[in-house]
């Protein structure tokens, strides 16, 4: 893991002060070493952390053989060793043992098509000083990140992989973007191509961006999908055992210690078994017993296997203090509860190792969150025409919400109202209650959802699910999360399941061995069962449940709350009576509004952070 910025500064004098700057502000992605390039076109900036060859050799940014081609690297490549034989044998030369000098060379190369040949998480840039044309490219799943924007006073462009680095930069205009609030309150995470920043993009996972005399041209180079084979369930079991095997394998190719992200679920405890850690870390949630705490089990699946189990506790004050520091880091707002114990998760780590692994991705290639399957009175009801469950579904909504309203409003749903990805917590109709006009004008959720929805109309409801998941909220939030909490301590975190070759796996099982009745990640499950104990592998999915619901009936945290919700910030935004209300019916008792409550709060600290602290 490192840091990537850069900026064009074309037809107009630089401050070579302002890249050392920009990527001084990112210097926890890269704690080791910095590097830079400037010419009369463009500047780049560089920080490392050390993983693969450890010398000064392997520092960035490399050139290739004549110099004209320049690049700045994020990531990791698992087949560099494979590539780096094809170029020797095309005659290309290497002063070091790093994955970063054969994306150079293989750039130089291949051109674009080295896309196709990369296995691994990568986000680059490389400047062409003959063509005077920039080529950034991200990897399939989007595990690392990569922005850019225009909105700059003299419209050139900057880019990189945290846009805190762009705040240094004296030309960026800093702006709000009204527009992402709204689909912000549903999706948790922002879920849009422009950011929270007025015109400040992510380039997508699987694309890559050319660069030329100001004109942008973003093209699509991988898109994931699901085609079925016909096999027997022992063969498709057997295809991951290998395929998981050969990934995990590749993903320990590392110069520093690696270890292992484990809670008790199955995701994580097979990574861990197949890597064979010296160390295992894991976060828990004092007080509230087993409900908020897996590291008992942690250790025990540590100690029956041999690994040396770290574990931390933490708390609201832990939390809530460390909150601001979190969004910060996040860059935009980020509530997904789990980025609170992940940063505590990731700060324990990088204690014992520089490199771990983790679970991240098994879901949404498997088949494994509940919102993927229907319970049997579900399947029974959609029997009946949809109009007529339509018609009782806009009856039910005008009620009190029961099981019986409930039941009847999903089943009454259009696909892309029942299911927005794996989070859903404002409704578009909900957020737009809340909300003063001006900030009412993005695109709602079902918006968002029902292009994509559309585009893949001919696959089955099970594979619709998947893919908006892995394409939005997998980028949007896990892997944005991941990346941002491990990143903040100076730690590298790798993905074994969201590897090319598992996705080509998981590509071919059929529905019926993803979801199976009640069982999910059907034949996942079977194929871990050879190397976990029973326990394990049948073991229900968690995640990190945090009890914010407890902590918002405490007097100290309520009263925190109210303090930020009725604040003259909170009012530019929101009508904060109804806030107010939906706090006072949580603290009484009288309903469960806590993700109400900490997406907006969430948002709230992060917009303190940088509009109005910087």
């Amino acid at each position: 893991m490192c840091g990537i910025i850069g900026y064009i500064h074309k037809d107009k004098e630089y401050d070579p002060q302002v890249i050392k700057n920009m990527t001084e502000k990112i210097i926890h992605r890269g704690p080791d070493s910095s590097g830079f390039y400037e010419n009369d076109d463009i500047s780049f900036g560089f920080r490392r952390l050390s993983i693969i060859d450890l010398s000064s050799e392997a520092d960035q940014p490399f050139y290739n053989a004549d110099r004209t081609k320049i690049l700045i690297f994020n990531g990791e490549i698992y087949n560099y060793k494979e590539l780096r034989e094809e170029l020797i044998k095309e005659g290309y030369k290497f002063k070091s043992e790093t994955d970063s000098e054969v994306i150079i060379h293989g750039y130089d190369f291949w051109g674009k098509d080295i896309l196709d040949r990369l296995r691994g998480m990568f986000a680059f840039a490389v400047w062409d000083t003959k063509k005077k044309e920039l080529f950034i490219a991200r990897d399939p799943f989007g595990i690392k990140p990569l922005y850019y924007t225009q909105n700059t006073k003299d419209g050139n462009l900057i880019f990189g992989s945290e846009i805190k680095g762009f705040l240094e930069n004296p030309e960026f205009i800093k702006e709000l973007n009204p527009k992402a609030l709204k689909p912000y309150l549903t999706f948790q995470y922002s879920s849009m191509k422009e950011t929270f920043f007025k015109e400040v993009y992510k380039l997508p996972a699987g694309h890559y961006m050319l660069y030329k005399d100001g004109n942008i041209e973003i093209s699509r180079y991988w898109e994931a999908s699901f085609n079925p084979t016909d096999k027997s369930l022992e063969e498709y079991v057997e295809d991951i055992q290998n395929v998981m095997r050969e990934s995990v394998d590749v993903h320990l190719q590392s110069d520093v210690k690696v270890g292992a992200f484990l809670s008790g679920g199955i995701d994580s405890s097979y990574v861990t078994y197949l890597s064979q850690p010296e160390d295992t870390f894991s976060v828990g949630f004092a007080d509230y017993g087993d409900l908020y705490n897996e590291t008992d089990i942690a250790k025990e699946f540590s100690d029956l296997c041999g690994f040396n189990h770290h574990k931390v506790m933490v708390d609201a004050e832990d939390c809530l203090g460390k909150l601001p520091l979190i969004q910060y880091h996040m860059d935009e707002p980020h509530s997904n509860l789990s980025a609170v114990p992940l940063y505590f998760l990731s700060e324990l780590a990088r204690k014992h190792a520089t490199v771990v692994l983790s679970g991240e991705g098994a879901d949404e290639l498997f088949g494994g969150y509940f919102a993927y399957g229907e319970s049997s009175n579900m399947k029974k009801y959609k029997k009946l025409p949809f109009p007529i469950r339509r018609g009782l579904r806009n009856v039910a909504v005008k009620y009190k919400k029961t099981h019986l309203t409930d039941f009847l409003n999903r089943g009454g749903q259009y696909p892309y109202e029942e299911f927005v990805g794996e989070a859903k917590i404002f409704t578009p109709e909900q957020a737009d209650d809340i909300l003063h006009d001006e900030y009412r004008e993005g695109p709602s959720a079902y918006d968002i959802v029902r292009e994509f929805f559309e585009k893949h109309r001919n696959d089955s409801e099970l594979t619709k699910k998947q893919l908006l998941d892995i394409n939005l909220w997998m980028p949007g939030d896990i892997l944005l999360k991941a990346d941002k909490m491990s990143s903040a301590h100076s730690l590298e975190l790798r993905v074994p399941f969201l590897d090319k070759e598992v996705m080509n796996v998981a590509a071919t099982i059929p529905e019926k061995y993803r979801v199976n009745g009640e069982i999910f990640k059907y034949a996942l499950r079977k194929a871990a069962s050879d190397s976990l104990p029973e326990d394990w592998a049948k073991r229900k999915k968690v995640g990190f449940p945090v009890p914010i619901r407890f902590w918002l009936k405490q007097d100290k945290y309520y009263n925190m709350f109210k303090e930020t919700l009725s604040s003259d910030t909170a009012k530019k935004f929101f009508d904060t009576d109804k806030l107010l209300r939906l706090l006072e019916d949580h603290y009484q008792g009288k309903a469960l509004n806590q993700r109400y409550l900490w997406t907006v709060y969430v948002f709230l600290i992060w917009y303190d952070e940088y509009f109005i602290k910087r």
